[in-house]
């Protein structure tokens, strides 16, 4: 007989960084499920992404068992990263505080991809484009579908 689902739990934690503390305790402590377990599997799973935030989504049933997805690091994580930023701008329409080049944007795309609902990899490059507007990084050179 198939479990049936109860809820699901959306959640931004540093890769083999979880523990009992917010956010990770009280949102799984309200709906039942045991945070030691989780913080154990969670941690195993993502040691090669230590330090980097890692969205997870966590599907809870209804006999309080769990199971979890780990998605990629965020794109604008990633861009801020590559333009070598510990923030964004805070009008990114006026003041621009970094830049990157499409050869960066290409290799957040391709790793994006899985997590992304574009066909193309030239979508996926056009929508972390303007992530990266929105975070105020500029890109540098021609979009590869216009050379």
């Amino acid at each position: 007989m198939a479990k049936t689902v109860d809820t699901f739990i959306k959640l931004q934690v540093r890769g083999g960084a979880a523990n009992p503390a917010p956010p990770v305790g009280p949102a799984l402590g309200a709906k039942g499920v045991n945070i030691m377990e989780f913080c154990k599997r969670f941690n195993a799973k993502t040691e090669d992404k230590k330090g980097q935030v890692v969205p997870v989504v966590i599907t809870v049933y209804s006999d309080k068992s769990f199971d979890f997805i780990i998605k990629t690091t965020p794109a604008s994580v990633q861009l801020l990263a590559a333009a070598k930023l510990k923030k964004g701008s805070p009008e990114s329409n006026r003041q621009k505080v970094g830049s990157v080049t499409w050869d960066q944007i290409k290799a957040i795309a391709e790793d994006k991809m899985s997590d992304l609902n574009a066909p193309k990899l030239d979508s996926a490059m056009k929508m972390i484009a303007g992530t990266a507007r929105s975070v105020g990084i500029t890109i540098k050179g021609t979009p590869p579908w216009e050379a």
